[in-house]
């Protein structure tokens, strides 16, 4: 069942983490995801949700050990409006996205002042591909609060890029 289970999702999991932390560190996490998954079998309920939300869960609770890091170098490229030279990290990639300095202030400004549960589920929703129902499992959230919230962030992250 493992190894089915890492043949489908690993690589999804892989990208969308290489995308948040860069891919030597999105490799470690991808082997500490499904170290844990098979360590805490008994604990994954398919009535709480799909094994993809499960997974996903998972990862992110490591991401968090990544957070502070991420958050710093957020603010860094939204105090000086450049690439922090961390070429395969989230940072990068919000800065190869963005076409003016101004707009990549605004953004970083905004995705390092939202809480970590809420740049999760942006990050979940528009790094990583899943749908709102996932990323609700993978947070384990009502998937009612994520879609309002999820809304709620987009709106707000709309406005910033658009000030």
């Amino acid at each position: 069942m493992f190894a089915e289970l890492f043949d489908e999702h690993a690589h999804p999991l892989h990208r969308y983490l290489a995308r948040r932390v860069g891919v030597d560190v999105a490799d470690d996490l991808v082997s500490e995801t499904f170290l844990a998954a098979m360590r805490g079998e008994a604990g994954y309920d398919p009535e709480r949700g799909s094994v993809v939300g499960w997974l996903y869960g998972i990862a992110t609770n490591l991401l968090r050990g990544h957070a502070k890091r991420e958050t710093r170098l957020l603010r860094t490229a939204e105090r000086y409006g450049v690439d922090v030279g961390v070429a395969e990290s989230l940072e990068h990639t919000v800065v190869t996205r963005i076409d003016s300095r101004a707009h990549l202030r605004r953004i970083a400004r905004e995705l390092a002042r939202m809480t970590q549960a809420d740049r999760d589920l942006v990050l979940l929703v528009s790094l990583a591909g899943l749908s709102v129902q996932e990323a609700a499992e993978a947070l384990d959230l009502n998937p009612g609060t994520a879609r309002s919230r999820l809304h709620r962030l987009r709106a707000k992250l709309k406005e910033v890029e658009h000030a």
